[in-house]
């Protein structure tokens, strides 16, 4: 059994102005979360040039998504034994490869090809973003705020993607939603190669664990493939149960791997740790709530009330207007108060609102909810700050790579949830309806107020990030 005990080395990098370090790795995360949402707008568009069928269409997204979710954990390991700023700027070169090639493909397979080198690109570089602002910022009030606003910069990408996708497509044309990642990835890079100080590496005690990264890829990559393509094959059939089966199978060979190797991928003494778990658990219902939220009121106000893709970008861009009030304030709240208050207050704020939405009707106007929409957006925000800090505030300063990688895992697969499980919903007729969109947000909504209940009974007397020993 490995433990997290003899590495106490601590782990700070020195920088002349630490909120440049963190605008440029914010700026990072915002390219690879953006590129989850704003190529919806564009699919339709994308298919007709490429003359392609839904089923591609959804890979153009899924492939993605897949890769992003199944190589964190390998980046957050690789991070922490080759260094963090490398790896952040490996990331950030290889998503924007990735990008370029999407954009000039002239087929289907050469744009998926391009969509999967793309989704190496977070991999690497979001796990190594927190661990950076974690060593960045010395001091725990401070780092909540940065905490914070590095999650306003996720929130703020998933929100205004399909504004920004629907103005792409409208101007210049869909390959731009791709290749306007390669001018910004190039620019947040260079300022990346200056202002993020070099972090020190975890010192390594045994050979690099690629067996656990090969069982941990394999086990997330068959869950999410499972839940993307259920809709499409049926959640009993043949593929996607034994889709299920191979990820079981792998993660039950992954805790057994890891429990024996000298230097785990994830030590998984980690979750032997209440906030740890919770923290987890938790941005994994708030990803799946908020996506679903963005997602499918967006179709809702396209299928259902007949707004162009750039007017329901707008419609529903109170959600993250108000997301991106909501994170800097709730990481204030976690340097003063802690995690539990502002955590348990978002998620409740967030379950009540989408709860809220169960009276949306085919007509109901923008005027009659935009105020649910801006709670939902505001609780979210609220939430996820804590979420984060109390995550990568669980473990020592080396070990952050691979809270952060654990995290950013489990965040993902909400995201894959959401869109999976809560699309199933709301499609469960032949079309979006208001009936099924009802179930989502009634699925939804409970998720989040269980989970407020489960944070408030499990967080009771947990050390606060603010207050914890680093």
């Amino acid at each position: 059994m490995t433990t997290l005990a003899p590495r106490v080395r601590t782990e700070t990098a020195a920088v002349s102005n630490p909120w440049i370090t963190l605008a440029a790795i914010a700026g990072g995360q915002f390219l690879a979360v953006l590129s989850t949402t704003v190529i919806s707008v564009a699919l339709p568009t994308m298919t007709r040039d490429l003359h392609v069928g839904a089923t591609a269409a959804e890979w153009i997204v899924n492939a993605y998504v897949l890769v992003f979710a199944s190589l964190l954990m390998l980046g957050g390991g690789l991070g922490d034994r080759y260094g963090r700023k490398g790896m952040f700027l490996s990331g950030l070169v290889t998503f924007a490869v990735g990008a370029l090639i999407a954009g000039i493909a002239p087929s289907i397979p050469i744009l998926l090809a391009g969509r999967v080198i793309q989704g190496i690109g977070p991999a690497l570089l979001v796990p190594s973003s927190l661990a950076i602002i974690r060593a960045t910022f010395t001091d725990e009030k401070q780092r909540a705020t940065a905490i914070g606003l590095w999650s306003t910069s996720s929130g703020l990408a998933l929100a205004v993607g399909p504004v920004v996708g629907g103005v792409i497509v409208n101007g210049p044309g869909w390959r731009w939603v791709q290749l306007m990642n390669v001018p910004l990835a190039a620019l947040f890079c260079v300022a990346a190669a200056i202002a993020v100080p070099r972090v020190p590496r975890t010192p390594a005690r045994a050979r690099f664990d690629w067996q656990g990264a090969a069982l941990t890829t394999i086990a997330v990559a068959s869950l999410a493939f499972g839940l993307i393509e259920a809709q499409h094959y049926g959640w009993t059939s043949g593929w996607m149960l034994g889709a299920f089966v191979l990820a079981a199978v792998a993660l039950a060979g992954f805790v057994g791997w890891e429990r024996r190797h000298g230097d785990p991928l994830v030590d998984i003494t980690l979750f032997r740790h209440p906030s740890f778990v919770v923290a987890n658990v938790a941005g994994m219902v708030a990803f799946f709530s908020f996506v679903g939220l963005v997602v499918y009121l967006s179709a809702y106000f396209q299928q259902l009330q007949g707004h162009s893709a750039i007017r329901a970008g707008f419609d529903v861009c109170a959600i993250g207007i108000a997301f991106a009030c909501a994170a800097p304030i709730s990481g204030r709240l976690v340097g003063r108060f802690g995690a539990r208050p502002p955590m348990v207050a978002g998620l409740t704020l967030g379950g009540l609102a989408v709860l809220g939405l169960l009276t949306l009707q085919r007509d109901t106007g923008l005027g009659s909810i935009w105020w649910l929409l801006a709670l939902g957006g505001f609780g979210i925000g609220l939430c996820l700050t804590p979420m984060t800090a109390t995550a990568v505030a669980a473990v020592e300063h080396h070990y952050a790579g691979m809270a952060s990688s654990v995290h950013n895992a489990m965040r993902q697969l909400g995201q894959v949830l959401g869109v999976a499980v809560l699309g199933a919903l709301a499609y469960s007729g032949p079309a979006l309806g208001i009936g099924g969109l009802h179930h989502a947000f009634l699925v939804a909504g409970c998720s989040l107020l269980v989970m407020a209940v489960v944070a408030l009974v499990a967080l009771r007397g947990d050390h606060s990030p603010a207050r914890a020993s680093s």
